[in-house]
């Protein structure tokens, strides 16, 4: 069975317990999806978090935890020296803000080897990447991606992106237009959220995001809209599926990532996509009723099974 691949950076999440004390875990947009992946797929289905990583006690931390979760790193290099970045969530009731070091962190060197970064995307049913981890690379090594991406595409793997438009990332509005408009005629499914499109490319409702990457050439689009209904389009239907309403959400950490490996899990076990809609927003539901971006495995098996 192919296995599927996630591309970006997992870093050290900082998140508070609510009595002062912080806990220390281990999270990231596009590892958020994979951890989802791992939870929802075939025991046997190979899942690998392409990145890189340091040789710090943190870097070591960081794999023993992705080992002991059945993740796996496929050919994802060492650098010496370096080491993960840092995030802290404040919480204002369960909406959260968050605070950023990761300007040196090793993930920024994840496309600089292109043999590794090939390799790490052989045999893959699916490659999962975003906005992000667009952002957190040099130029060079953004062609870099595309091209490994480009290649894996051509071999037979599903692409799936999420442009995850972060502005502190970008050096300028253009070059994060141009780079994430690039990687949306890579893929297969883009699953971007509506707000940061219209922040970006100025669109107007979710029907004008979707028509855009129509017009790139996308076949499946879901434009998600946090609490809101999602826009699915796909197969030539449009149809809005109704997120899960949580009356009391916790922390909404990671909502979106986990729609986004829900959705994906049932579409690699055969849902079309409205169905695979539904299964996204239960998991997001689940994920907002925990602290941090990662619920357990358990949690995240039972609301996918509904």
């Amino acid at each position: 069975m192919k296995g599927t691949a996630s591309i970006g950076e997992c870093m050290l999440e900082l998140s508070g317990t609510g009595t002062g004390d912080w806990k220390l875990n281990h999270a990231g947009d596009t590892f958020n999806v994979m951890w989802a992946l791992r939870a929802l797929l075939p025991e046997e289905q190979a899942t690998d978090y392409v990145s890189a990583f340091g040789d710090d006690p943190f870097s070591q931390q960081q794999l023993d935890f992705f080992a002991q979760n059945g993740i796996g790193t496929a050919a994802s290099p060492r650098i010496p020296g370096a080491r993960p970045g840092l995030y802290a969530i404040t919480l204002t009731g369960a909406e959260r803000s968050f605070t950023y070091w990761r300007a040196d962190s090793a993930a920024r060197k994840l496309a600089d080897e292109p043999g590794l970064l090939k390799k790490s995307l052989e045999n893959k049913a699916l490659i999962y990447f975003s906005g992000i981890t667009l952002a957190i690379l040099e130029p060079g090594a953004r062609e870099n991606l595309f091209a490994a991406i480009t290649g894996a595409r051509a071999a037979g793997s599903l692409v799936a992106f999420d442009p995850n438009y972060r502005p502190r990332l970008w050096p300028s509005l253009e070059e994060a237009r141009e780079a994430i408009s690039t990687a949306s005629k890579l893929a297969d499914i883009c699953l971007p959220t509506f707000p940061d499109e219209q922040a970006l490319f100025g669109d107007a409702n979710l029907e004008a995001t979707a028509n855009r990457l129509a017009s790139l050439g996308v076949k499946e689009i879901v434009v998600k809209n946090g609490e809101e209904p999602a826009l699915v389009v796909a197969d030539g239907t449009r149809q809005t599926v109704a997120a899960q309403h949580v009356i009391n959400p916790v922390d909404t950490t990671g909502a979106g990532d986990s729609f986004n490996g829900g959705y994906l899990a049932a579409r690699l076990q055969g849902k079309d996509p409205v169905e695979a809609a539904r299964h996204g927003h239960r998991v997001a539901a689940a994920v907002v009723q925990v602290r941090g971006a990662l619920a357990p495995f358990e949690t995240l098996r039972a609301a996918f099974a509904g």
